[in-house]
């Protein structure tokens, strides 16, 4: 068995795009075992285990993750993370991975599948609502499938706002209100809300969504009446009711599950599309296990690790 301690420095984004796009296939195509993911609550913060076999890629595993949103004020990373593969026809662990920079890629890649698919252009405006690891982690993924002409954030704090523009210096950028964000043609969400922060009034018709930060239940970022205005794309259907944007405003009555247009799975087949130049798309995003398989897989393939005895 080998540990990995790293490994997404070994990796391109547009490679990652790719393998995670391939994935989201075999997904949409039915050649997938994968459990919703599993929470355990404390009071500051959570943690999942998610597992998953995909026998196309002859890989199988499980991810234990944690989601504290207070930890940057300790200096510790909101989220952490660790992937265990598992050789499928013995059962024997293969390898250990640090997965959490690696979790910010496929989680940014997700994204920038969904965004190549939905995008109402190819040369974007491109919002962004927060401005932590994952907001970059979105950029860096969508500009490789996308042309973003400006960069538009929010945060909590200007001077978060500002230090994130100063992340991107190779592409315009500025910092403002929630409202200016939304003023775009893509807009990411990467917030730990609770409570709606893009309010439907300010999102033009013909945008696409990704919203990122509502994974876990009690958790949206947007209003319950954009949803009503959009098409909704989730990336599991159990976990988005559980746990993604859409969990609020179900739990509330607002919005039900016939309502949502399909997967992302879909999309990739070509079973479901954009549909108009007017049209409200929405990806909500809760992070599958799969996508954890799918980066390890490359990084197994690059980096040699230390070895470590098992059994």
């Amino acid at each position: 068995m080998r540990y990995i301690p790293g490994g997404a420095g070994l990796l391109r984004p547009d490679e990652v795009n790719a393998e995670i796009e391939r994935v989201f296939r075999e997904y949409g195509e039915g050649r997938v075992q994968m459990p919703p993911k599993i929470y355990v609550t404390f009071e500051q913060g959570d943690f999942r285990t998610m597992p998953a076999y995909l026998p196309g890629m002859g890989i199988a595993g499980v991810k234990i993750v944690n989601v504290h949103p207070e930890n940057p004020s300790r200096g510790l990373p909101t989220v952490m993370a660790l992937t265990v593969i598992l050789d499928p026809e013995t059962g024997v662990p293969q390898a250990v991975l640090n997965a959490t920079e690696l979790t910010d890629m496929r989680t940014g890649a997700a994204g920038a599948v969904a965004a190549r698919h939905l995008s109402p252009r190819q040369e974007v405006v491109l919002g962004v609502v927060g401005s932590g690891r994952q907001a970059l982690a979105q950029v860096n993924a969508i500009r490789e499938v996308l042309e973003i002409q400006e960069v538009r954030v929010w945060s909590r704090t200007d001077a978060n706002a500002r230090r994130f523009c100063r992340q991107i210096p190779d592409i315009p950028s500025s910092a403002g209100s929630v409202k200016h964000a939304c003023d775009a043609d893509v807009i990411v969400t990467t917030t730990p809300s609770r409570t709606p922060v893009v309010r439907s009034e300010w999102v033009n018709e013909g945008t696409h969504i990704n919203a990122i930060g509502a994974d876990a239940p009690g958790k949206q970022e947007l209003d319950p009446a954009l949803l009503l205005r959009s098409s909704v794309f989730v990336d599991d259907l159990e976990q988005a009711l559980h746990s993604g944007e859409i969990n609020v405003p179900i739990a509330q009555g607002i919005f039900s599950a016939d309502r949502i247009a399909g997967t992302l799975g879909d999309i990739v087949c070509g079973r479901k599309k954009r549909t108009s130049n007017d049209e409200i798309t929405i990806f909500d995003s809760t992070g599958l296990a799969i996508q954890d398989l799918a980066i390890a897989s490359l990084v197994m393939a690059k980096g040699d690790g230390i070895d470590l005895p098992f059994p």
